[in-house]
């Protein structure tokens, strides 16, 4: 392999360390769950995205040798020596090892509102299947090595392994997606400041496109190069954060007021959403004032 890093992980597979600490009172925004190195020569290596809860996490798997496959929205994937794959749960996708075949590879899973959001607006710019430069690849075998010889042994510690992966990552995939011009600079500023004023109602992404005077497929690309984020989901999650101070900071608003007022015509939809975002209803967030803690970060 010629890396060090790399060569003493490998020196203890196969290893494994599943993460569990306790949480405390307050959600870390990035978490590691589990990181270890593997050599599997079983078919019975077989994952189904749909079928492992629904409590969001990801899966970031760096293919050392041998190979594997990966069934991600209809299209698939053999993910040879040196392809990094990235999965998040729940999500309808299937890895798994064929009959006869070997599969070896280093992974760390994490959870964590943040550490989903970074992984899924990488995913959304490379798709599931990623090459990295040998120096990521290092960064990211030296983030799994300390999980599992324990270094993570606090629920902080653990997270800032888990946000020093995550970081590494998105340096690497952002560094080649820069928005330089000034002009798409002003022009995404315009747009999120005409989002943040229309809440309340649809906001298309072909609306915004013409507003920034581009087309449809530019602009998407500009607005996720400048915000790290796709324009859809940059409206969605600027809604559950005016949700969020809403809740907390307006006590007589009805909850179907408070949908209606972030653009949600069906306050069972908005209400599951919700929860998808900060992992409870709104209106034991609202009891609990969990906004300090965990209002989506952008």
């Amino acid at each position: 392999m010629g890396n060090s890093v790399l060569e003493n992980l490998a020196a203890r597979a196969p290893a494994m360390r599943t993460v569990s600490l306790p949480r405390g009172r307050h959600r870390l925004h990035a978490m590691p769950t589990s990181s270890g190195y593997e050599i599997r020569t079983n078919a019975s290596y077989d994952w189904n995205g749909r079928r492992r809860g629904e409590t969001p996490f990801t899966v970031l798997q760096h293919t050392i040798a041998g190979a594997g496959n990966l069934l991600y929205e209809r299209r698939r994937y053999r993910l040879k020596p040196g392809d990094t794959m990235l999965t998040i749960v729940p999500h309808n996708h299937r890895y798994w090892l064929e009959e006869g075949g070997r599969w070896e590879f280093f992974w760390i899973s994490m959870s964590g509102q943040e550490a989903v959001r970074i992984h899924r607006v990488i995913q959304t710019t490379t798709g599931p299947v990623l090459r990295l430069r040998p120096e990521t690849i290092e960064h990211l075998a030296e983030c799994c090595l300390r999980l599992v010889d324990g270094e993570g042994d606090t629920p902080g510690a653990a997270s800032a392994i888990a946000y020093d992966a995550a970081m590494a990552l998105y340096d690497e995939i952002f560094s080649r997606h820069g928005i330089r011009d000034e002009s798409e600079y002003s022009a995404v500023q315009e747009v999120i400041e005409h989002i943040r004023e229309n809440l309340d109602r649809k906001v298309a992404v072909d609306e915004l496109a013409e507003r920034a005077g581009f087309s449809r497929a530019h602009f998407s690309r500009m607005f996720l190069a400048s915000e790290g984020i796709a324009p859809a989901e940059f409206v969605l999650h600027e809604r559950m954060r005016r949700a969020a101070r809403l809740l907390t900071g307006h006590s007589h608003l009805p909850v179907k007021e408070i949908a209606a007022l972030c653009g949600f015509d069906e306050p069972n939809y908005f209400a599951k959403v919700f929860r998808r975002f900060y992992g409870t209803s709104p209106t034991e967030f609202r009891t609990t004032g969990m906004y300090a803690v965990s209002l989506p970060a952008r």
